[in-house]
């Protein structure tokens, strides 16, 4: 049977959080554990996706993974399939994770094995963009279902981020998103963000994913391992 633990977090503090993210972050940077927050509404595929991900990754990195959520461990306990190393966040119904829950979490899952930790947030497209959790990469998923006009409903959230997965894209004769227009209201709102159209049940797309989330930890760990004996 896979085993996995549930934490409880039911308290969060608003202020310094940026503050408090910081810290977090040059702490991960000492220990050299890569932190990626990955973000989506609910029904995006994220599970699903990361799972890929995992897959595709597990053969060379030591893999970690936190799974927020307001309640159940659905999730926790399809991520301890794959057989890295798992805990579920229980929020106690808030709809996102600070710096100090991402913290707490982190502390509980103990790092000192892992290379990477992927933190599945919170189900939505609002508080989770407004919340630093420390993270070195920030990424979201966006489904074909979702519709294409997302970034213009929920900028924040597309402006914060470092890459976009289009998710479903197997789908994309079904429904009206028109990537090209997607495309360009996301060079309007992050010119800089990264957009790779995926779908994590074919595996479509994956493979450009995960190769450029390989060379981004690869340059990370460069940058802050080096004279540490690694």
């Amino acid at each position: 049977m896979n085993t996995y633990r549930v934490l409880e977090i039911k308290k969060t503090v608003f202020s310094g959080n940026d503050e408090r993210a910081q810290k977090l972050r040059a702490d991960l940077e000492q220990r050299g554990v890569f932190l990626l927050n990955l973000m989506s509404s609910p029904g995006s595929g994220k599970t699903t996706t990361l799972m890929k991900t995992i897959g595709a990754l597990k053969d060379r990195f030591r893999i970690g993974v936190m799974e927020a959520d307001i309640d159940s461990d659905v999730d926790a306990s399809t991520i301890a399939t794959s057989g890295v190393k798992v805990i579920q966040l229980h929020t106690g119904g808030m709809c996102h994770l600070d710096a100090e829950m991402t913290r707490q979490g982190l502390d509980s899952l103990a790092t000192e094995d892992l290379d990477i930790v992927f933190l599945e947030n919170v189900g939505n497209l609002i508080c989770t963009a407004e919340y630093d959790t420390g993270a070195a990469l920030n990424v979201m998923i966006l489904s074909v279902p979702e519709g294409d006009d997302k970034p213009l409903k929920y900028p924040v959230m597309f402006q914060r981020v470092d890459a976009i997965l289009i998710n479903k894209i197997d789908a994309l004769p079904l429904f009206d998103f028109n990537l090209e227009r997607f495309k360009k209201y996301i060079g309007e709102l992050n010119p800089k963000a990264q957009i790779f159209p995926i779908s994590a049940k074919t595996g479509e797309g994956v493979e450009a994913w995960t190769t450029w989330l390989t060379s981004e930890i690869h340059a990370w760990k460069a940058i802050h391992t080096t004279g540490k004996g690694e």
